[in-house]
């Protein structure tokens, strides 16, 4: 297993996502016209190749009134000079449960505070692995047992022991729940009124059975991240690729932006250039590897980087983007 698993976080037809999914159309309903569908499409954000970003998805009760985030984070840049801020925050759907009380209030606030800073906000959703400490975990847990013991898979790591693999397969009609699953969560996205989504764990192709439990093969994979950036644009919302980088050329077209870990730790930054030429932002944090011998390289490559503790922790500081 490699480190990224450590981390704390064939096109698709309209027909794959089930018709139960709130938000989405269905067979019954009229298509869009082209002008519509246009409109909807120009409504969607989506940011400029050199946004700076800011990846918050701890909270402190330093940051009480929105939900545990810092929107007021300025850090000195790799490059030295005065401080600097960002117009992007990838930050949970949630608030913080330790500021909030609970683990189901929305992080309205805290985006509220984002835009009241002119700046935009990803909404961080675990798509790949069932976390225990969400609030809809139960319904995975019903469908699991009902379904022969289809859906959870191995724990994601010995790090994270209480999140488990999801079998994005549709043999017994697995996929099709948890993209009805997903798109509930996309609506408290809306609901909570942020820009984008990310998409996490969404490359369990690439870490095989043995660390998943399950087989999944490059074409599924594909139809289940294909699908997610669907729902993402279908509700307004701008989308991810979170990782994933052995199917970044096949997904770019899908995709607005990337989010990437690691990629100068494990050198696969290249794999990522698709979407720097197609206009579209990489964002990408680094935890063990030093400054110093990636800030360089990646402003030619056009990313917007930071450092964050070697521990992987995600808290707002320390905050230090190369530029």
């Amino acid at each position: 297993m490699d480190l990224r698993t450590l981390l704390a976080r064939c096109a698709v037809a309209t027909a794959l996502i089930p018709a139960s999914m709130a938000g989405l159309a269905t067979p019954a309903q009229a298509a869009p016209s082209t002008a519509q569908a246009a409109a909807g499409a120009a409504a969607i954000w989506r940011p400029p190749v050199d946004s700076r970003w800011q990846y918050q998805l701890q909270g402190s009760k330093s940051f009480a009134a929105t939900g545990g985030v810092n929107v007021d984070i300025c850090g000195v840049p790799q490059s030295g000079g005065a401080c600097v801020r960002p117009s992007v925050f990838d930050i949970d759907l949630y608030a913080a449960e330790e500021v909030a009380g609970d683990n189901k209030t929305l992080n309205t606030a805290a985006v509220k505070a984002i835009h009241a800073k002119g700046s935009k906000a990803i909404c961080y959703i675990d798509a790949g692995s069932i976390e225990e400490f969400r609030p809809d975990y139960q319904e995975f847990v019903d469908f699991h047992k009902k379904n022969g013991n289809s859906l959870l898979g191995k724990p994601f790591s010995p790090e994270f022991p209480n999140e488990r693999w999801a079998n994005i397969n549709n043999d017994k009609g697995q996929r099709d729940f948890l993209l009805k699953m997903m798109a509930a969560r996309v609506d408290k996205c809306v609901q909570a009124g942020f820009d984008g989504v990310e998409f996490d764990v969404v490359n369990a192709h690439e870490e095989g059975k043995s660390v998943t439990g399950w087989n999944i093969t490059p074409a599924t994979q594909l139809v289940y991240n294909r699908a997610l950036a669907a729902l993402a644009h279908g509700k307004g919302l701008s989308v991810a690729l979170k990782n994933d980088l052995s199917q970044a050329e096949e997904l770019v077209s899908s995709f607005d932006y990337a989010v990437n870990e690691e990629c100068f730790q494990f050198d696969e930054c290249s794999e990522l250039n698709v979407f720097v030429k197609a206009g579209k932002p990489v964002f990408h944090v680094e935890y063990e590897t030093s400054p110093a011998s990636f800030c360089a390289k990646s402003k030619t490559l056009k990313f917007n980087s930071l450092k964050k503790p070697e521990d992987y922790s995600l808290y707002d500081k320390p905050y230090a983007p190369c530029r």
